[in-house]
């Protein structure tokens, strides 16, 4: 089998710039929006993420220079830093700094205030922004897992009143606390299982798509999801509608089969736990 190398990349450049039109005539009408509705699309306030392969970024910021100005590095979404590789370490970090800033804020308190309320005061200032959008940690490096992990020890230790030296197992086990990776997991199963049951938006359920065989099998009644093909490890296997298959279908039939949400989150919990935890 040979492949035409040359082919191959025009065939790319082709997509590139015809997904590049789509982004332009959407841009466009954007713009048309806001002039009949009194508004103005300020080019000058209106920042830009690039995430194109090298050879293509040229003609994408020529084409999109009169809708917003020079691609940045990193830009700010919903209170999330994305940077072109998707690699969220920006925003890592930015979470690890603002979260110890607050436990050593918390920390001068906690003497002054019972052990449920500084549990409290824990989950409002830094588990909240732990778990704010964490979903989108899906496929994180070990790198930027293991500061959100370093955060989370940091608070149970806080907590508990344990040294540094302490192993930390015993005591986000005490605390009945999920470690960050399966807080991860949880949100998208919890994602995943509202999506199916009409819970979610649209555009979360049409990503979805149920597991079809040729035959009668066993598995068909088991409310499976089909696992589409990626080719980008990097980008890819992180989507929703890959990773989220791939998280659904490794649970249990009876914890996929549950009809309540909330007994749902109940159970899915446990399991999580006895996964983070086995004895």
């Amino acid at each position: 089998m040979t492949i035409n190398i040359k082919e191959e990349k025009q065939k790319m450049e082709f997509w590139g710039l015809d997904r590049l039109a789509t982004l332009v005539l959407c841009l466009t009408q954007i713009s048309n929006w806001l002039s009949s509705n009194f508004l103005v699309l300020n080019a000058n306030k209106t920042e830009t993420l690039m995430s194109a392969p090298p050879e293509l970024q040229p003609k994408i910021e020529q084409e999109i220079s009169s809708f917003c100005a020079s691609a940045k590095a990193n830009i700010r979404n919903l209170g999330v830093i994305f940077d072109p590789v998707l690699s969220l370490d920006s925003h890592v970090k930015t979470i690890s700094r603002s979260c110890f800033f607050q436990l050593r804020n918390i920390s001068k308190v906690r003497k002054l205030v019972s052990t449920a309320d500084l549990e409290k005061v824990i989950h409002a200032f830094v588990s909240s922004r732990l778990d704010y959008c964490n979903a989108l940690f899906t496929g994180l490096s070990k790198t930027s897992l293991s500061r959100l992990q370093a955060i989370q020890n940091a608070a149970a230790r806080l907590l508990t009143k344990s040294s540094r030296q302490a192993h930390i197992t015993p005591g986000l086990q005490s605390l009945h606390w999920l470690p960050v990776e399966y807080r991860i997991q949880f949100k998208v199963l919890v994602l995943t299982y509202r999506a199916l049951n009409n819970q979610a938006p649209s555009y979360l359920s049409e990503l979805l798509s149920p597991h079809t065989t040729s035959r009668n099998l066993r598995s068909t009644s088991e409310n499976l999801l089909a696992v589409p093909r990626t080719r980008l490890k990097t980008k890819g296997d992180r989507a929703f509608q890959s990773i989220a298959p791939r998280l659904w279908n490794s649970l249990p039939s009876n914890l996929r089969l549950l009809k309540s949400v909330e007994v749902f989150k109940k159970h899915l919990k446990t399991h999580l736990f006895i996964q983070a935890f086995p004895r």
